[in-house]
Formats: structure tokens, sequence, C-alpha cells
């Protein structure tokens, strides 16, 4: 059986979020939103200032974690949930935010009969209410997840580099037919495709993707 098709003949197609369908970090812009509309969350960083910058020459991922939970402080699961389907619906409506192309080209394999998923490292609520808010519907959605807190919503699951493929697999996904990307952090997922796209991606990066699969790759940009 060809690469990427399932037992029923339909190809698997995997699209990358942030960068492929939407322009820029969608969970970034959220929580950039919540310090935005509740400035004393800000106070809160300034104060923890002191520990964010000894730590950040070491970790930035715990500095973002950080930032993470205090943009989040108080802020409980249900709560989340309309929070982040509030500034979905919002994010929809702002001009020259989605990648057309990217938008088109999903529709067209859906209309195609594939098997398309949204393997994303953006949180779960946010790709599903952006999704929704396009009208997209018949698209599976893996993505980053939240966990309960004391005091408040936290990072849980982060579904990037070779979360993403764990994740599939545990899905059973172990080949696709296309995968869309425009990060080098997917080159795991682009492993697993017969065609591995890059999107809007530097001659550079194609490079390196294309040394580290050992083939080609196609590049595409999309405004």
């Amino acid at each position: 059986m060809p690469q990427g098709l399932q037992g029923d003949g339909r190809r698997v197609v995997l699209f990358d979020f942030d960068g492929v369908l939407i322009h820029g970090d969608t969970f970034g812009m959220f929580i950039r939103a919540r310090y935005a509309r509740q400035p004393w969350r800000k106070l809160l960083v300034l104060l923890a200032s002191p520990w964010l910058l000894l730590v950040l020459p070491f970790s930035r991922r715990r500095v973002l974690r950080a930032l993470v939970r205090i943009g989040l402080l108080g802020v409980g699961e249900a709560r989340y949930r309309e929070l982040a389907q509030a500034f979905a619906r919002e994010l929809v409506h702002r001009p020259r935010q989605f990648c057309r192309e990217g938008v088109r080209a999903l529709r067209g394999h859906l209309a195609a009969g594939d098997r398309v998923i949204v393997v994303s490292g953006c949180e779960d609520t946010l790709v599903r209410g952006v999704l929704d808010g396009l009208g997209v519907a018949g698209v599976e959605i893996l993505a980053s997840s939240l966990r309960a807190g004391y005091f408040g919503a936290r990072s849980g699951w982060h579904n990037i580099g070779p979360h993403k493929v764990a994740l599939l697999a545990r899905n059973g996904i172990g080949a696709c037919g296309v995968a869309y990307s425009d990060s080098g952090q997917d080159l795991p997922m682009l492993t697993l495709a017969a065609e591995a796209v890059l999107v809007n991606a530097t001659p550079k990066l194609c490079k390196r993707v294309e040394k580290a699969l050992g083939r080609s790759v196609t590049r595409v940009e999309w405004d």
C-alpha cells in the first residue's frame, strides 16, 4: 500500500496550524491579549522579573511557561474555554490574519476525500474555535492542551517536535501522504510524509530539512 494511504484507500494529510493556516503564534496572541486587557498581570511579571531574568539564559521554555501561568492565573478550565472561544471569534474577523492559500489547500484535500488532520502546537480550544469560525468542517485536530492547577489553567501537553509524532502514533497514524509545515521543528512529522511541503520557508531551511530527510521537499509561498 502506498505511504500515507489508509485501509479504506483515503490519503492522510497533515497540516501544521500557526504559520501554515494562520499568520503568527495564535496562543501567544491570546496570552498577550490577556495581559493587555488586565494590566495587573504585567505587574506580576515585573515582580517576577528577577527570577525570570535569572532563568532565561538557561531555559527560555521555563520563562515562557511562567508567563503563561501568570496570564492564566485565576482562570479555570471552563472560563479558559469561554475566553479562548471568544478570542478565536475575534481572530477570524481580523483582516489578512489567515493564509488564504493554506485554507484553500486544506479545503481542496477535504473535497478530494483525504483524511485531513491539523497537528498543532497551539492549544486545542483555540484551534477548534478558529477552524469553526472559518467554517471548516471534517478536519481532525491533534493539538496542545492545558491542565487544571490550583491557581488556574497551566501548560499541559505541548504538542511540538517529536510530541506531534507521539500523539499521531497514539491515534494510529504512522505515515501520511502529505505534510505541510513552516518550521524545522516539525522535522519528525515531515519524516512521516511521502511528500513534505514547506510553507514560506527560506532556502536555508529547505536545504536543512532536505539534508535531514535525504530527499527533496516541495516549497510553496502562501500569503
